[in-house]
Order: structure tokens, then sequence, then C-alpha cells
């Protein structure tokens, strides 16, 4: 079965994605820097990750009808523009959701050992990554402070706290929130001055959501005046243009691939290239690679530990600053931690 005429632009660094759909469209895979307005333009679909914006530039003259971004995120995208275009946007939510977890803790364990029994952990947002956190956490011993005031709006204050709770009670402060700029619960630079200078224990500050969510500038006072004691940032404010003080200074220091497990990969891409397909009366794609839907359900220390080294990756990243992108593309995708 061919659509006669159904084009598709694809980024060509999503893995596991040649052939999903090159018997029913032209399919073409573009680098990032050759998704262009002009590439787009006789377009009838983009799957895309982060690194192509998404917007009144790229768009104008085309003919899409449907972004899907293998991504969780959605912040390189226009939605604004896209929805009154009345272009269709879709996104893999929860796919890396096991991997950033996985990430998390085993940062926590390398700087804390493996007896967390009684170690306070802020999650300040808990949604699919957070939900997971949580979970293995408690399972590790950890006392869970929860900060997400619309699920605590929609579910009740009861099991949630504020963030100046965790400035006060957290050991470790991690953030798992989408990146928005406007609105009650905006998180651009959650973490400001305000919020170092509120901190009570020293606490390491874990950073796998998006790069503006903490102020760079913030956490380098807090490090520099002993208000935190550690930072793990995977995610970056101007990436790939990462700063050179914070990668010299934080304790584990990655190049944005705190999602990168090869199941996450698969995951993703199978919800967006399905999702294209189905837009277009397309066959189902059928992935060579089945893996498992979620997290596992328990966890050990021992496992966590054994399934990643972020330090590994962290002197990658020292050694070569200025390969940030190409030591993300082309990452030697990890096992996400199997079940205990």
């Amino acid at each position: 079965m061919e659509s006669i005429g159904l084009k598709i632009v694809v980024e060509a660094n999503i893995p596991f994605a040649k052939g999903l759909l090159d018997d029913y469209a032209e399919v073409r895979y573009l680098s990032p820097s050759e998704i262009t307005a002009d590439a787009m333009r006789d377009a009838d679909a983009l799957i895309t990750r982060t690194r192509t914006r998404c917007d009144e530039v790229l768009l104008e003259n085309s003919r899409c009808s449907m972004i899907a971004s293998a991504t969780i995120g959605l912040d390189h995208v226009d939605m604004d523009y896209c929805a009154w275009r009345g272009i269709e946007v879709v996104n893999a939510p929860g796919c890396n959701a096991p991997a950033v977890a996985q990430y998390v803790l085993s940062s926590i364990i390398s700087a804390y050992g493996s007896d967390l029994n009684g170690l306070s952990l802020g999650i300040v947002g808990v949604g699919h990554v957070g939900s997971i956190v949580e979970r293995w956490a408690r399972q590790l011993g950890m006392k869970v402070l929860p900060v997400d005031p619309p699920r605590a709006r929609h579910e009740g204050e009861g099991g949630f706290v504020s963030l100046g709770d965790v400035a006060r009670m957290a050991d470790i402060v991690t953030f798992h929130t989408p990146y928005t700029k406007v609105g009650a619960d905006a998180t651009h630079h959650l973490l400001n001055m305000d919020f170092v200078n509120a901190l009570e224990r020293k606490p390491m500050i874990i950073n796998s959501a998006r790069g503006a969510v903490t102020d760079t500038g913030a956490l380098l006072h807090g490090l520099d005046s002993g208000k935190i004691s550690r930072v793990a940032i995977d995610c970056w404010e101007h990436e790939p243009d990462i700063d050179r003080r914070l990668l010299g200074k934080a304790y584990i220091a990655t190049p944005h691939i705190a999602g990168y497990s090869r199941e996450g990969k698969i995951r993703a891409t199978e919800m967006a290239f399905s999702a294209v397909a189905r837009k277009f009366g397309l066959p189902e794609p059928v992935m060579a690679e089945k893996v498992p839907p979620g997290a596992a359900e328990s966890v050990t220390a021992g496992l966590i530990a054994g399934s990643y080294d972020p330090l590994a990756d962290t002197d990658m990243l020292r050694r070569c600053p200025d390969d940030f992108e190409a030591l993300r593309n082309h990452y030697n995708l990890r096992a996400e931690v199997r079940q205990s």
C-alpha cells in the first residue's frame, strides 16, 4: 500500500526510524539543520525532536498538517501558531520516564552511596517521571517531599508540600516539570536566587527536566556560597553553549541524555510514527524490537547503581564540552533498570 503523494520529513537522528513508513510514503531523513522552510514546503508531516523549532518561520508556506515529536516536551513547538494553522501536534508522553528516573537515582546513589534510608528527597513535578522517582525513592527508604501545584489543586493539598517546604527540609531536590514562562505555574527559573538563599540543608540539586527550570547564576551562587552541596545537571540553559564554570563545578554533568535509554527511544519512535500512520490511514508501524510499556515496579539500590554510571558520561562531556551535540546525537543508548 502506498499513499500517492504523501511526503514526510523525519529528523535523521531519531533512532529506529528507518523503514517504518518508507513503503507507504516518500520519506526524507534530514539533519536538524536541513529541516528548513524549503524542505518543509511540500511536506505533509514532520517527525522531529527538540532541536527543530516548529514555528511560522518553518511552516508558513508548508502544507504540513501534522507534527509528531518523538519527545516528552513540546517547548520547541509554537503551539499557538500550529493551532491557528490547524496543524495537529502530538508528542510521546512518558516514553523515556523510566530512563530519567534511572538517571536521577543513579546520580543520588553515586553521591550518597547505596544506603539512602532517611534522606529527604524533594520532587518538583510529580508527573510521568516524578511519579517513578517517587515510587523508587520510597522503596529505597527515602522520605519524599512531592511538589506539584496543579495536582494539588485537582487532588487536594494532602500529600503535597510547597517549594518553600522543600527548601527547608530536603537533602536532595530533583526537578521534573515542563518548561513554561507564563501562568500561575510557570516553571522558568523555579530554582532562582530566592530559592537558593532559602535552602537550609545544603541539598544536592538535580535538573533533568529543562535547562531554564534552574537559573545557572543561582546554581553557581549556591555552590560558591555552600548553600548547595552538589549539582547534577543534564539539562542546561542555552544548550549546546553550556556554561563552562558550571560544567567544572558540577558533580555530575551530562549532555542532555538522562532519557536516552534504548527502550525509551523505541517507545518514542513508535508513538510518533504510529500517530502519523493513524492520521494518514497508513498501516501501523511494526517495531523490530518490543520493549516493556513502562518502568520496573520495584528496584534495589544495587540494580540501579549497576545499570548506569553517570560519572562516565560526565568525564566525556568535561573532556569534550564543544562536542555537546555530537555526544548527544551519537550516545550509546543504555538499558533501563530491570525488575528486582
